[in-house]
């Protein structure tokens, strides 16, 4: 039996996000309040083969370390290895890929298998066109042959349990046809972000599909966890959704940015400013550390969400914008409150 079928139900997991759920940004959350599921971004399944396989960056084996606290480092000037560390208070973890090539999901699963991780997760429904182009993201929903062959090719790779991300549909909601496909391809759990690809964002999600989705699932294969993503605002938010519709537990993407206690039930006016501003602080200097390749300015999306609705907000959050490094960001802070 996996990890995902010893959670407890409901449960509340982390929304695997690019330029935010690094291991940065997780070690922040973990130290405020584990969600049940931890994530990375996305990582390139072809990328990591020919960059490993290649030599390009060197080969992960020869230079993995561990630190004092547990935290797995990929010392190679690899940025997909980069992205793929993490610290043992982040488990459950689960390493999301993404390709449309059978081999190539074969081979990233069986090096996330030996990283460490808990779990892998295929990204079948980001709406970015260059990942699209390679066939990939919310692409798939329109090639479920090829998404067959790819859940297939994960699951034979390792003893990992995989799961999937997807949407609803791609320009029309398409859940009777599309659900099914995936629920006797038998992934541990599918997360389901509840619009369609077509409507990107741009609109509420769609909550009321979800049992639909329950239903479908009930029918085709009752074992596959439901998780339900989009617009969900915080812990309470989340249990009040997957009650209502029937899910197994849900996802809280944007909800984190500026509060990394969500997981604990926190909502943003809960914490102290000197608190959120402490936390920022926090991670500069923890992305410095552990991501120190990264552009600084990855960190301008964590400034707008922790500096804000507080009397002089706007004109800190200027300053931080142009700070490059967790010296600067930090001393700024000290001289804007002197």
């Amino acid at each position: 039996m996996s990890f995902w079928h010893a959670l407890p139900k409901p449960f509340v997991v982390m929304a695997p996000m690019a330029d935010v759920t690094d291991a940065a940004f997780r070690a922040l959350v973990a130290a405020r309040g584990k969600p049940d599921v931890f994530w990375t971004e996305f990582v390139s399944a072809d990328g990591l083969y020919h960059t490993i396989e290649k030599g390009i960056y060197g080969h992960y084996e020869q230079r993995k370390s561990v630190d004092s606290k547990g935290m797995i480092y990929h010392t190679s000037d690899n940025p997909l290895l980069r992205d793929l560390q993490f610290g043992e208070e982040q488990r459950p973890i689960v390493a999301q890929i993404f390709s449309s090539k059978p081999e190539m999901i074969t081979y990233a699963t069986k090096l996330i298998a030996e990283l460490g991780f808990d779990g892998v997760d295929i990204n079948m429904g980001c709406p970015d066109r260059a990942i699209e182009k390679q066939g990939c993201g919310a692409a798939m929903i329109k090639t479920p042959e090829i998404a067959r062959r790819v859940i297939r090719a994960a699951k034979s790779a390792s003893s990992l349990p995989v799961s999937v991300k997807t949407r609803v549909g791609y320009t029309k909601e398409s859940l009777e046809e599309w659900l099914p496909m995936l629920l006797e391809e038998d992934p541990a759990a599918i997360t389901l972000h509840l619009r369609t690809r077509k409507e990107m964002s741009l609109v509420p999600a769609h909550w009321e599909l979800m049992q639909k989705a329950v239903e479908i699932r009930n029918r085709v294969n009752p074992k596959v966890l439901l998780i339900g993503n989009g617009d969900v605002q915080d812990k309470a938010d989340a249990l009040e959704k997957i009650a209502e519709s029937g899910c197994d537990g849900a996802m809280i993407g944007r909800g984190m940015f500026g509060n990394p206690w969500v997981f604990a039930g926190r909502k943003p006016e809960d914490t102290p400013l000197a608190e959120k501003i402490k936390a920022l602080i926090e991670l500069a200097h923890s992305f410095e550390q552990l991501i120190p390749k990264k552009n600084f300015s990855i960190l301008k999306k964590h400034i707008k969400a922790f500096v804000t609705d507080f009397p002089g907000a706007a004109e800190l959050r200027s300053r931080l914008m142009d700070t490059a490094s967790a010296s600067e960001l930090e001393r700024a802070i000290r001289d804007y409150r002197v």
